[in-house]
């Protein structure tokens, strides 16, 4: 099959920096540009060694430019910040590119809820209505005719698909729902800043953000529309001291008395044509390190009979399924391509 050239706006953060990892052994989608003001002129591989040997090492870094993009690709991902991303959203898609955002631009879906959590106007707001939300498991039909895809955030990836086939089946209370989640230090990205800094992450553990973290109307929006009610979840961020990785404990009220193996298998057939997501046996539990680098969400059941709580845990790379390895499942969809070409990514352990 003819390759397909696609661009990289903003290649220095984690996020580009784990798509030219994926992209760099795509089969179909070839990186063909790839854009960072501050490294401009340099070949991928002057700031990305292990792209040593690999024809995508060989891209020259260039300033970014809707004209050099239209010219040269058919899709272009967005691995730059909120408020930034929009305007090149708009701008490429004018240009008849195809777009994956990986900021939360497009995510929300009412321009008045981005700004009361984003802290400022969205200046496209007639983009939102096409943007379509990238999590394959549910859209990826929608996926398949999208411009403008927007590309979920790491956290609400986890809680989305741990809570997805308790909803749909009707297990759970909608109005007791507590998210408990922890990500690695790469979540924050790759801008320098204090917080971040080895000595202040490395042997501690710390909440941050608690009730005001910006996923959270993005994790009700999306629950809200499987479940067919609106919905408030009690969303708590903490900062784990590891490079990469999501763990999210979800406690939920169960509607009625359920064998934790029934619900297994529910979850089993919920997922079972989603080879991403792994149910795992009951007894077992997930854990950071055997999702690391790849695509798969894992998903562990506990019901606690004292409480009456089902207890879900889910596990997830959050650079590649949380972030760029989702990004290229889009664009692979959005591409006509299976929606796993280039994804078979085996477990980076340590």
């Amino acid at each position: 099959m003819q390759t397909i050239p696609v661009g990289l706006v903003g290649v220095t953060g984690y996020t580009g920096m784990e798509l030219a990892r994926i992209l760099a052994v795509h089969p179909i989608l070839k990186l063909t540009r790839a854009t960072s003001r501050a490294e401009a002129g340099k070949p991928l591989k002057a700031i990305y060694p292990f792209l040593e040997g690999f024809p995508a090492g060989d891209v020259s870094i260039t300033a970014p430019n809707a004209a050099d993009l239209a010219g040269a690709c058919k899709l272009v991902f967005l691995a730059v910040p909120h408020g930034a991303a929009m305007d090149y959203a708009a701008e490429l898609l004018a240009a008849g590119l195809k777009v994956v955002d990986l900021s939360a631009d497009f995510r929300l879906h009412d321009a008045g809820v981005y700004a009361d959590w984003y802290g400022l106007a969205h200046r496209h707001p007639g983009l939102l209505p096409e943007a379509v939300y990238g999590l394959p498991e549910l859209n990826a039909e929608r996926l398949k005719t999208a411009r403008l895809t927007a590309n979920p955030g790491c956290y609400p990836t986890s809680v989305i698909l741990g809570l997805a086939p308790a909803l749909a089946n009707g297990l759970i209370d909608l109005t007791d729902i507590v998210a408990d989640s922890k990500s690695g230090a790469s979540g924050a990205g790759r801008k320098a800043a204090a917080a971040m800094l080895f000595c202040e992450v490395h042997d501690t553990f710390r909440a941050y953000n608690l009730g005001k973290h910006r996923h959270t109307p993005e994790i009700e929006q999306e629950l809200s529309k499987l479940a067919g009610a609106t919905m408030t979840v009690s969303f708590n961020p903490h900062l784990l001291p590891i490079d990469r990785g999501i763990l999210s404990t979800i406690y939920t009220k169960l509607t009625r008395v359920v064998p934790v193996e029934d619900i297994q298998a529910l979850y089993a057939a919920h997922y079972a044509d989603k080879p991403w997501v792994r149910v795992l046996p009951v007894g077992k539990l997930p854990e950071t390190r055997f999702v690391r680098g790849t695509m798969f969400c894992d998903i562990g059941l506990v019901v606690d009979p004292r409480t009456n709580r089902l207890i879900v845990v889910s596990a997830i790379d959050n650079l590649c399924r949380g972030a760029s390895g989702q990004a290229v499942a889009c664009a692979n969809l959005m591409s006509g391509l299976p929606v796993d070409a280039g994804l078979f990514l085996a477990p980076m352990m340590p």
